[in-house]
């Protein structure tokens, strides 16, 4: 596509996040076109898969997700990798936070293995993608997230074999987690 031009942008929606109708032209084949969309601008986030590569295990969370309720997810819960939105913080220093926050690991050592946009039809975020290694010694606190925040969040600790079979199962179907450990997996890593 060349020669984007954005025509006019209205908000719909500035209530938690902000949803913005667009009207925008471009050339296609030498022919100008015009389009409208939605698009949703939450702002970028990070997300972390913790792993032990001696006892293959991996940390991940469990907590209710309302729009997989509304799509049909019976009890509305998800299991994932830990994840948080940048709030004006690097991506680092965002995914040490929220690490700490939800998983209750103070992690020492964090690799940025890539970046994706999850939802590129109608979502603005990018989300940066990390992996790090934990042990017992890196727990300061229960975790489960912040009450301030209504965060209710269970931190599970499970074998690498029993994570990719629950991809199978689907009883992990969070995207940024089947990403996260297909990459542990292909790169041999836990």
């Amino acid at each position: 596509m060349k020669n984007v031009q954005l025509l006019h942008t209205e908000i719909l929606s500035d209530n938690w996040y902000t949803l913005k109708k667009i009207d925008y032209s471009f050339e296609k084949k030498g022919v100008r076109q015009t389009q409208t969309r939605e698009v949703y601008d939450r702002g970028n986030g990070a997300t972390i898969l913790l792993y032990n590569k001696e006892s293959r295990s991996v940390i991940l969370t469990r907590q209710f997700r309302l729009p997989s309720f509304i799509n049909g997810n019976p009890d509305g819960m998800l299991i994932e990798a830990c994840a948080g939105l940048l709030d004006k913080d690097n991506p680092e220093d965002c995914i040490r936070r929220e690490t700490e926050e939800e998983t209750g690991y103070r992690i020492k050592d964090v690799r940025k293995v890539f970046e994706a946009y999850m939802s590129p039809g109608s979502v603005t975020e990018i989300l940066y993608f990390f992996i790090a290694r934990y042990d017992r010694s890196m727990k300061v606190n229960e975790g489960g997230g912040l009450e301030e925040e209504s965060e209710d969040i269970e931190v599970l600790e499970l074998p690498m074999e029993k994570a990719m079979q629950m991809i199978g199962t689907g009883e992990i179907k969070d995207g940024k987690t089947i990403m996260l450990l297909q990459y542990l997996r292909l790169n041999d890593i836990c």
